[in-house]
């Protein structure tokens, strides 16, 4: 079974760890690969990245959809967004796709995006589907043009709730570009012992995971510690199911790394015992699919 690669999230990461992480994150090139947002760490985690980025250009993604106040006052300005748009703090129209895609370059200081993410589709006040129809147009646009790779959907809960499916992902960009050879290579979800619903899928082949599998596309698990409270919640006997060698937390990371399908592990790890912990915990092989089976059925009686 093969096993997800780790990336830098900068989701929770402390902005003064920022460069440091990324040299860490860039010391395997192989798989290198950082995760970030034009909203997180109120709005400055693009700026904060740039510099590092300049001494390690590796690999990235980044996203379009939610607005801080900054970023939703300079867009109606910009005439990008509606009033509304700004108020809501959410947006996927084609105007605000393509100028946040431009404000993206610009903040990170790359000419070219590798990939981009629609934001949480499931926020969106209306349609979602309309929504990243919409959004996949103009990234599809963008690619077009040369400014990115590749495209995709980061949610949280949008697959749980059904809101989101790959195959109706899947069509909307058939639809976007006018053929089935579209950009939409990835999404992003929570993949960890606690967000169980699409690891136990994946398990058996089936759910967002192994469908997105089966197209091709990346898959990036977020939150694999569930927000740094898994640790906290498992015991020490589930440990020692998963990997007696290992502590809690890399027991929990190596099992969100060994779901089938999964491809990347998203892990904000601030300090250099954080990452170098979890680095030692990805070097163990895979953890069985009948264990990890045993572990959530024992976490979902608890």
């Amino acid at each position: 079974m093969t096993k997800a690669t780790l990336a830098l999230g900068t989701y929770r990461i402390r902005p003064s760890a920022l460069h440091d992480a990324v040299t860490r994150a860039a010391s395997d090139p192989a798989t290198a690969w950082i995760d970030t947002a034009p909203n997180y760490l109120d709005g400055q985690a693009q700026p904060l990245l740039a510099p590092a980025l300049a001494r390690h250009p590796i690999p990235m993604s980044t996203k379009v959809g939610f607005l801080t106040a900054r970023t939703a006052a300079d867009a109606v300005n910009a005439g990008a967004i509606t009033a509304g748009d700004a108020e809501r703090g959410h947006c996927l129209s084609i105007p605000y796709v393509h100028w946040q895609c431009a404000r993206n370059r610009t903040e990170l200081r790359r000419d070219h995006l590798d990939l981009v993410f629609a934001h949480n589709p499931e926020r969106i006040d209306g349609d979602p589907h309309e929504a990243l129809r919409d959004a996949f147009i103009a990234l599809e646009a963008e690619a077009t043009a040369g400014a990115l790779t590749a495209y995709g959907v980061a949610t949280w809960d949008g697959f749980n709730t059904g809101v989101l499916s790959i195959p109706v992902l899947h069509q909307l960009a058939v639809e976007a570009a006018g053929t089935e050879q579209h950009h939409l290579r990835a999404i992003q979800l929570p993949v960890s012992l606690v967000t169980a619903t699409p690891f136990v899928q994946a398990l058996d082949g089936e759910g967002p995971i192994a469908q997105a599998a089966e197209l091709g596309w990346q898959v990036y698990a977020s939150a694999p510690l569930f927000g740094g409270e898994l640790a906290d919640l498992a015991t020490r006997e589930l440990t020692a199911m998963l990997h007696p060698e290992l502590t809690t937390a890399q027991a929990c990371l190596l099992a969100a790394a060994s779901c089938p399908g999964v491809t990347r592990i998203l892990l904000s790890a601030s300090t250099q015992a954080h990452w170098a912990e979890a680095q030692e915990a990805l070097r163990s092989p895979s953890i069985p699919a009948p264990t990890l089976r045993k572990v959530l059925d024992v976490l979902a009686t608890a």
